[in-house]
């Protein structure tokens, strides 16, 4: 007889082989019983900085820089302390060598070319806290936690697992963790993979929907396929990088159709040739209308105006 919580097991575990096998993630372990887990795992970043030719005071630094960030306390907000790291991760820390030195950056994550990035993933993440929490799933790009998934078997709703991240972003349990974070997930098998950032209330998080039939080595289950749509490396920073705004104590992220009507406006703008996009808002049924005119296209502006 299977037991409740095998079901959940057997769909993590897929999830995990799928990050590794198909997303080309490195596993770093079920880290239920290992100590001092943090968002920012010093050891794996300075690893990249040094990758990336920095000497070793000029990685202390900028390490020193993001863990600043990422603290909360003394009235900082997680919206805030979020906001801040973010600004690290899109543009880099601005590191003075030493005294009369001329100002270098440090590249937290490499935009430009991202297989040159470390991604991976941990399970049974221990959290300590107020209240030391176990987010099933944490996503690392260079040893920065930048997402976080939660897992529910086919029979129970992906609601819940919206609620249990919501839970987890609260003072009372694992806040200081979603300083870092760029995405929140949660999904199971039959429902499919709901996605938002820090804050985001539970009625607005997404489905990804992405046009085209599967081909035939796509995954059937929707949760593994839409993960692959959200979380390939290219995929995710580019959601990160280009798809993310704060907006008046508000971070937002792009919606599917946001996203694919930027491309295609993209495409246009490359061609010198100018257009719309028309969609209308479910909540108040109100068309809205973007125009760009020919030349380059901001995807950040046009996102936000959309």
């Amino acid at each position: 007889m299977i037991q409740v919580g095998e079901f959940e097991i057997r769909t993590q575990r897929r999830v995990v082989d799928h990050f590794r096998d198909q997303l080309g993630y490195r596993y770093l372990g079920n880290w239920h019983e290992r100590q001092g887990n943090r968002n920012i795992e010093a050891d794996y970043l300075m690893r990249f900085l040094a990758g990336q030719g920095h000497d070793p005071d000029i990685i202390s630094k900028a390490v020193e820089k993001l863990d600043k960030a990422a603290a909360l306390g003394g009235g900082r907000t997680l919206y805030g302390a979020n906001r801040d790291v973010y600004g690290l991760l899109r543009y880099g820390a601005r590191i003075r060598p030493g005294l009369g030195e001329h100002m270098v950056t440090v590249d937290l994550i490499d935009w430009k070319d991202p297989a040159a990035n470390d991604f991976a993933i941990a399970e049974e993440v221990t959290v300590a806290g107020k209240n030391t929490k176990r987010p099933d799933i944490v996503l690392y790009v260079n040893g920065i936690a930048v997402g976080v998934l939660e897992l529910k078997r086919s029979t129970v709703s992906v609601a819940e697992g919206i609620r249990q991240n919501l839970d987890n972003q609260k003072r009372d349990f694992i806040q200081p963790f979603f300083t870092t974070v760029q995405i929140v997930l949660a999904g199971n098998d039959t429902e499919g993979l709901r996605y938002g950032v820090i804050g985001t209330p539970e009625k607005y998080w997404l489905r990804w929907k992405e046009a085209g039939a599967p081909s035939s080595e796509a995954p059937t289950s929707p949760l593994l396929r839409e993960l692959g749509q959200i979380c390939a490396p290219v995929r995710l920073l580019e959601l990160i990088h280009d798809f993310v705004v704060f907006d008046a104590g508000v971070k937002k992220i792009c919606r599917h159709n946001q996203y694919f009507g930027v491309q295609a406006a993209r495409a246009f703008a490359q061609r010198r040739e100018g257009g719309i996009i028309w969609h209308t808002q479910a909540a108040a049924r109100a068309s809205r209308w973007c125009g760009w005119r020919s030349g380059s296209v901001s995807s950040r502006a046009l996102t936000a105006a959309c």
